[in-house]
C-alpha cells in the first residue's frame, strides 16, 4: 500500500529535509485532503508536537475526521493516545514515548495498549546512522530496530520505520534495511525516508512492505494518479 504523507508545523503542511530544514510548504488542509483523496489512508504527523513546541491539535482532528488516518507527532501520555483516537485517528504512532535511555519503555506501552488496544498503534522505529532516534529526530539512543522490533511486537500491530539518513533527500531509500526488518518480525511494515522511485515501491511492495511518501509526491517526482492506480490493483 501507498500511504501519502501530511506533515504539519506552524499550522501550515510542510516537507523537511531530515527533520530539521524546511524544504517546501503543501496546500491548504481541504487541498491535501483532495489530492490524496484516492488513497484509503494518509499519515498525519504533529511536528510541532515532536519537537516539544506546541501543537497543531485541530488540524489534526479536522484531518481525522475527514481521512482514514494514522496519527503521530509527541504521543508521549494515554490520554494524548486516547484523545487522537477520539478524534478520530485510526491508528495512533508512539515514537519516542516507547523508548528510555536504558532501552524499551514497557510500563508506557503496556499502559497504552491497555487504554486503546494493540491494533490502534504503530510503533516509530526512525533510525539515524544505524541507531533508533527519538525527540523529533534530535536525540539518538543506544538501540537499533532490529534488535528491539520482535520485543515491541506484543504492544503494536505495526512498525513505522523511517530512514532519517535518507528523509527528504530524494536520493533514494536503503532497501537492505527494510529486508533486514521485514524479516524480523511478522507484523505489518511501513517504509518512510527517501523513497523516491517506482522501483523502490515495486521492491517494498515484493517485500509485503508499505511505503508513506512525501517529498517524492509534494516535488511531483512521482504521479499520484499512478501511484492511486497501483494501489487499486495491489
Amino acid at each position: 500500500m501507498i500511504i501519502p504523507c501530511i506533515d504539519l508545523m506552524e499550522a501550515k503542511v510542510v516537507q523537511l529535509v531530515q527533520g530539521r530544514e524546511k524544504a517546501l510548504e503543501g496546500g491548504t488542509l481541504d487541498e491535501m485532503l483532495a489530492k490524496f483523496s484516492a488513497f484509503p489512508i494518509i499519515q498525519v504527523i504533529d511536528l510541532d508536537a515532536a519537537l516539544g513546541k506546541g501543537n497543531n491539535d485541530a488540524l489534526v482532528e479536522y484531518l481525522a475526521r475527514r481521512a482514514v488516518a494514522r496519527v503521530g507527532g509527541g504521543v508521549r501520555t494515554v490520554e494524548r493516545a486516547r484523545k487522537l483516537v477520539e478524534q478520530g485517528a485510526s491508528r495512533v504512532i508512539i515514537g519516542t514515548a516507547a523508548f528510555h535511555p536504558q532501552g524499551i519503555n514497557h510500563a508506557l506501552l503496556e499502559q497504552l495498549a491497555k487504554a486503546i488496544t494493540p491494533e490502534k498503534i504503530l510503533i516509530a522505529l526512525d533510525s539515524k546512522d544505524g541507531r533508533i532516534v527519538v525527540k523529533g529526530w534530535r536525540e539518538s539512543t543506544l538501540l537499533t530496530a532490529e534488535s528491539v522490533i520482535r520485543e515491541l511486537e506484543p504492544y503494536a500491530s505495526g512498525f513505522l520505520c523511517t530512514y532519517v539518513d535518507q528523509e527528504g533527500m530524494m536520493q533514494g531509500t536503503n532497501l537492505d534495511w527494510f529486508r533486514r526488518l521485514r524479516a524480523a518480525t511478522h507484523h505489518e511494515l511501513t517504509a518512510a525516508g527517501g523513497i523516491a522511485s517506482y522501483e523502490e515501491i515495486a521492491a517494498l511492495q515484493a517485500m509485503n512492505v508499505h511505503a508513506a511518501l512525501g517529498m517524492a509526491i509534494y516535488t511531483g517526482r512521482l504521479d499520484l494518479e499512478r501511484l492511486a492506480a497501483w494501489n487499486r490493483s495491489a
